[in-house]
């Protein structure tokens, strides 16, 4: 399969953006228009509601496979941020419990946090990515950090915790754009985006649930799905087994239709081939830029290159009117450009010269 020819962006833009938002594949337009069309000609009847579960079926078997686990473990959730949201709520964390976290982390992931330390009494305490294994004291209750730095696309070194403490990663980017494996990683609960590097739609995403957590992580507002057969007496009521407990109540059949077209459309391709392609690219476009007199940020083996900028925003803007899709990151000095499997030379040879 020609990768790049699923994606009609490219048609016009040197799309260098999927940190932000994945390009979007024909096929999840088409299968998004396909159970929109079941809805206006059959009515939102049983048939409608058997498509939505066994596409929620499908779309977790994607996530669970893309991030090296079985389905079990998968919650389905809207965004990168609820499945943080979700384990900082239920970990039953309380006054004085300190959260460990670097740095450069994404408002994503600092939201939940604060939310904590305002109605908890959580602290908070921050250190370079790179150096917080050697930060975890007797006060840490939990590690929570990024996969991949969003900023600077740096990844997240090994960390030998206590049994007690638990790691939450953001792989908002990492899933998707790089091998994930999230035993390997050594992560309790690992929280990523279906809209960026999975390339599905805005509202789509996934949270791993180590299943030694299982027990130890409640559920945050269980709904009507959360249970097995919410029937009869509430107090016979049980909760779904496994990560399936933390779904967001309401995921819509259409968006797990495209976000599990865009998946597989990636997967036609073999994800260690698109993992690679994306990689070498990256390096590729960080070499040039420093070739080019520009200082790139230290960056691990991602997808991810940023660059000091003297106008980022003007710079932006200036780019996009030349048909080159990327990002400045508030508050920095950076650029970011996101490269996928999807890019080509050509896409790099654009933001160079627009540069």
């Amino acid at each position: 399969m020609d990768l790049r020819s699923q994606f009609p962006v490219f048609e016009k833009v040197a799309y260098l953006n999927a940190g932000t938002c994945g390009p979007l594949p024909t096929a999840a337009r088409g299968a998004l228009e396909d159970v929109l069309d079941l809805g206006e000609a059959d009515g939102r009847r049983m048939p409608y509601f058997e498509r939505m579960q066994a596409l929620h079926a499908r779309q977790r078997d994607a996530y669970a496979a893309v991030l090296g686990t079985e389905p079990a473990d998968v919650a389905l959730t809207t965004s990168t941020s609820e499945g943080i949201a979700r384990v900082v709520a239920g970990l039953g964390l309380g006054r004085g419990d300190e959260v460990l976290t670097s740095d450069a982390e994404h408002p994503g992931l600092l939201g939940p946090l604060l939310a904590a330390r305002e109605r908890l009494g959580i602290a908070i305490r921050t250190a370079p990515l790179a150096e917080l294994p050697g930060e975890v004291g007797p006060r840490t209750r939990l590690v929570a950090c990024s996969h991949v730095g969003w900023v600077r696309g740096d990844v997240v070194p090994a960390f030998d915790l206590p049994g007690d403490v638990p790691l939450l990663l953001d792989g908002a980017q990492g899933v998707g754009a790089i091998p994930v494996d999230v035993r390997a990683l050594g992560c309790a609960f690992y929280a990523g985006s279906g809209q960026k590097w999975l390339c599905g739609p805005v509202g789509t995403g996934m949270l791993y649930v180590d299943p030694a957590w299982e027990e130890r992580l409640a559920p945050v507002g269980p709904t009507y799905m959360s249970f097995t057969a919410p029937r009869g007496p509430i107090d016979a009521w049980e909760l779904h087994a496994g990560a399936r407990r933390h779904d967001t109540p309401a995921l819509a059949g259409e968006l797990a239709a495209a976000a599990t077209a865009a998946h597989d459309v990636l997967h036609a391709c073999g994800w260690e081939a698109v993992h690679a392609r994306a990689r070498e690219l990256a390096a590729t476009l960080a070499a040039r830029l420093a070739e080019a007199g520009r200082t790139v940020a230290p960056r691990g083996d991602t997808t991810l290159v940023a660059w000091e900028d003297g106008a980022p925003e003007a710079t932006v803007e200036r780019l996009a009117a030349a048909g080159v899709a990327i990002r400045n990151l508030p508050e920095t000095p950076y650029l970011r450009a996101s490269v996928g499997a999807w890019n080509d030379e050509s896409d790099l040879d654009r933001l160079l010269a627009a540069l």
